[in-house]
């Protein structure tokens, strides 16, 4: 059910900003999108089986939206997928590292400093909000991601991010019902291929409509 909310909501955000920007409806439901990936990103690394092949498919992802996502969107920066894939090799050196924790500190601090610096896609947001879903007590999610959102709004201006802390609510509140809907099954190849997908559909209908180059 989180594949799917992540999908359908990231696409109602991403309709939003390209077609309805006036209308904040659709961004408001768009961010529930960024904490789902994220949290899905936590799960996948504590399930899988095989990190090289993991990270060896994030990558591709990465590569193959960075074109879409910068015609659909007019973005010089690295899409949510390459940021969601920096989280991950933290989380993989955190772990290497584990026992030394100034290390660990001084390393979460050079990629969020970096994710900022090159610019990512969320910046040092994303990294945050995925140490809160790694390292956090569950029960602890809503209070870290409220904080982690006031500090946003204030060093960024990112009120409307506010709305994405109803996400982790759902994560943390209604567990019940997220495992109840499970039986919502999301094959991989369309998780997988979604980003990508999507994006340069919504590049190639833009640049149909603004009579622009594709390339």
């Amino acid at each position: 059910m989180i594949q799917f909310l992540a999908m359908l909501t990231m696409l109602i955000d991403h309709i939003g900003l390209v077609w309805f920007p006036e209308n904040m409806t659709w961004r408001i439901i768009g961010r529930l999108a960024l904490p789902f990936y994220a949290y899905c990103i936590v799960l996948g690394y504590s399930r899988t089986s095989n990190m090289n092949r993991y990270l060896g498919r994030m990558t591709v992802i990465a590569l193959l939206s960075q074109l879409p996502y910068q015609i659909a969107f007019h973005r010089l920066e690295v899409n949510t997928v390459g940021s969601l894939l920096a989280c991950l090799l933290l989380l993989r050196l955190l772990d290497k590292w584990s026992g030394k924790p100034l290390l660990q500190v001084l390393l979460a601090a050079a990629f969020a400093g970096f994710l900022e610096t090159v610019p990512f896609s969320y910046g040092a947001y994303v990294i945050i909000l995925v140490l809160i879903y790694r390292y956090a007590q569950v029960q602890q999610y809503t209070l870290f991601h409220f904080f982690l959102n006031v500090v946003s709004f204030f060093v960024k201006g990112w009120f409307i991010q506010a709305f994405s802390l109803f996400a982790t609510f759902l994560i943390v509140y209604l567990p019940d019902f997220m495992r109840s809907a499970d039986k919502v099954k999301i094959p991989r190849v369309i998780w997988r291929s979604f980003y990508p997908l999507h994006l340069t559909s919504i590049a190639i209908v833009y640049s149909v409509q603004s009579n622009s180059p594709f390339i």
